[in-house]
């Protein structure tokens, strides 16, 4: 008898799935900073630099609110901010040495509760995790692509890049 391909996975099956594991893992994570101040350090790191206008954009929220958000940041000393060499009016956004630890710590208490989930997991469906892996970024490099024109995502939003399949035991 021959394999049997899976059924196919539709769109809008599959984002509920990671959406609504995303809201588990954020609402079951010890947060050091309100998750909104998380989400623009997160931001800021994956663009490297930013000004608070395209923040706001991207977070969809208005130019005030970000300017708020941006200022607690500051005053914790999370984030940096300089004169825009492209227009002296405006300011760039960078993450500091103890925002990018912050920023690190968060990610390592995410992390902790994903991976207290896996340990849950039968062997047979951890050993599925490194392709399904793959496929979402792909499907995250696909993205990107579609929306900016460059070949992948920036490294900060996939680290570390899965060139090979590591061994889930």
């Amino acid at each position: 008898m021959p394999d049997q391909a899976p059924p196919p996975v539709g769109g809008a099956e599959l984002l509920d799935r990671i959406a609504r594991l995303n809201r588990w893992v954020t609402h079951h994570t010890a947060w050091t900073l309100p998750l909104a101040q998380a989400r623009v350090l997160a931001q800021i790191d994956e663009l490297g630099t930013a000004r608070i206008g395209d923040l706001a954009r991207i977070e969809r929220c208005s130019q005030p609110t970000m300017t708020a958000q941006v200022h607690r940041l500051q005053a914790q000393g999370l984030v940096g901010r300089v004169t825009d060499p492209d227009d002296a009016r405006a300011a760039r956004l960078s993450l500091t040495d103890q925002g990018r630890r912050a920023l690190a710590d968060m990610r390592r208490a995410r992390a902790g509760v994903f991976e207290a989930l896996v340990e849950q997991l039968d062997a047979a469906d951890r050993a599925r995790l490194p392709d399904a892996l793959l496929a979402l970024s792909a499907l995250l490099d696909a993205a990107y692509r579609q929306a900016t024109g460059h070949r992948s995502a920036p490294s900060a939003s996939i680290e570390p890049v899965i060139t090979e399949k590591p061994h889930i035991p």
